[in-house]
């Protein structure tokens, strides 16, 4: 922990950022591949599946910062049994949660279509879609812990590999399935389905560390009582913190649609330049849970100081990077994003909003890792439950006032006000540490 350095910084945000740039691709080709069919129900029933999966699958990825934050502390105490034990316990959580979405599976997609209905012929291909990948329930959330754990263990070239596997191992059996098979909507999901399972193995290999020694399989250690009150009083409050934030985005498309469809449109194309910010910004924050982390297990005040600052430098440098990104090249991502001269020019309307929503929002970002290696998720959930609040009267002022750019200030600040609020719960941090380095 004594080299807490902006290289090592980046030699992990990097493969994340890198990572994060795939999955995009994922998504493109599976509509790419089934659009083959020169029919508009398969695309629809792939997409509706699609959302309905992650949707569910989400609410579980408290696992992966949870662990994270856990097996960084324990790594940075030099307690390897529960670097080993945390990974487990976290993979027991999410193997009975899989196999509990298995055994459910009837009602939660009935329920689903009941949410948003479809048409008879897009909701049967949809339920062949859902069949076949709900049985990779299991091996998605078990992924969960598993990314934590590489993160935590400075790993992340090993999360880069996993997603490259399998991206890779999707994209061909959506050819073989779909284009020389013909197996249509059942091929895209079978596909899925193996990517899936094959990417749970190799991820079991990537953390085999954490499976050497035989700590993970010591019953008493894992079922330790206070262990598991933690581990459940914290993922609950990444939960509750991840639905509230999931909440506000769903808030603001329910609004921004009542203004009419074209700015929906605009507001859903410029919504990719926050996907693209939160992708670039998270490979720092990764950086800062894992060093963050270790600090506070190895009780050295310095070393988190160190870590915070300079996974807070690097975030600033990449906040800047994207502005000018967008700034200068904002209009022609967006002529790439559609070819509507409507939708082309209303964006750009509101593109300025975009160009600074990276300045506004990497405090929040950042601190974000910086709580989750701590463990402090208590102090993420009050912040997000107050920034919300802010964020409700923000929206009952604003866009009356000035429609939708008033709907974009209101998000900006819900974004402060999350990085200022979470500021100052910052000393708590440094009040975890008991020995001053």
């Amino acid at each position: 922990m004594s080299d807490i350095s902006r290289r090592r910084v980046l030699h992990i945000a990097l493969p994340i950022v890198l990572s994060n740039a795939t999955v995009p691709i994922l998504g493109a080709v599976d509509t790419g591949v089934v659009g083959q069919m020169g029919l508009a129900a398969p695309i629809g029933a792939v997409g509706v599946g699609a959302v309905v999966l992650t949707s569910i699958y989400w609410i579980f990825s408290f696992l992966r910062m949870g662990t994270s934050g856990f097996v960084a502390q324990a790594r940075g105490a030099g307690d390897h049994p529960e670097v080993a034990a945390h990974l487990m316990r976290a993979l027991l959580v999410a193997f009975a949660a899989g196999l509990a979405l298995i055994c459910l599976q009837w009602p939660l997609f009935q329920l689903a279509f009941r949410i948003a209905p479809a048409s008879a012929e897009v909701e049967a291909l949809a339920q062949t879609y859902l069949s076949i990948r709900i049985w990779g329930a299991p091996a998605t959330i078990g992924l969960y812990a598993l990314t934590g754990w590489l993160i935590a263990v400075e790993r992340t070239r090993g999360v880069l590999l996993l997603q490259l596997w399998m991206n890779s191992v999707n994209v061909l059996l959506d050819l073989l399935f779909v284009i020389g098979w013909g197996w249509g909507v059942a091929g895209v999901a079978s596909a899925t389905l193996i990517a899936e399972t094959t990417g749970l193995a190799l991820a079991l290999w990537l953390a085999r560390g954490a499976f050497q020694g035989g700590h993970w399989r010591d019953r008493t250690r894992l079922m330790n009582r206070a262990a598991l009150i933690r581990m459940a009083r914290v993922n609950a409050d990444i939960m509750i913190r991840s639905v509230v934030l999931q909440f506000s985005f769903t808030t603001f498309l329910f609004l921004g649609a009542a203004q009419g469809d074209l700015r929906l449109a605009a507001n859903q194309v410029l919504l990719q330049f926050l996907e693209i910010t939160a992708c670039a910004l998270d490979g720092f924050a990764f950086a800062a849970e894992a060093l963050v982390g270790q600090a506070v297990g190895a009780r050295n005040r310095a070393n988190l100081r160190h870590a915070a600052r300079v996974a807070a430098e690097w975030s600033l440098l990449g906040a800047v990077l994207l502005a000018l990104l967008f700034a200068l090249g904002g209009p022609a991502i967006i002529d790439l994003m559609t070819t509507s001269p409507e939708i082309r020019t209303e964006a750009r309307l509101y593109l300025p909003w975009l160009v600074v929503a990276p300045l506004i929002g990497v405090a929040s970002w950042t601190l974000d890792g910086i709580f989750i290696g701590a463990t402090m998720t208590r102090e993420m959930r009050n912040a997000m439950l107050f920034s919300v609040a802010i964020y409700a009267v923000a929206l009952l002022i604003l866009p009356p006032l000035w429609g939708n750019h008033g709907l974009w200030a209101a998000l900006m600040v819900l974004n402060a006000v999350r990085g200022l609020s979470m500021a100052a719960y910052y000393p708590r941090a440094e009040a975890k540490v008991a020995q001053f380095g």
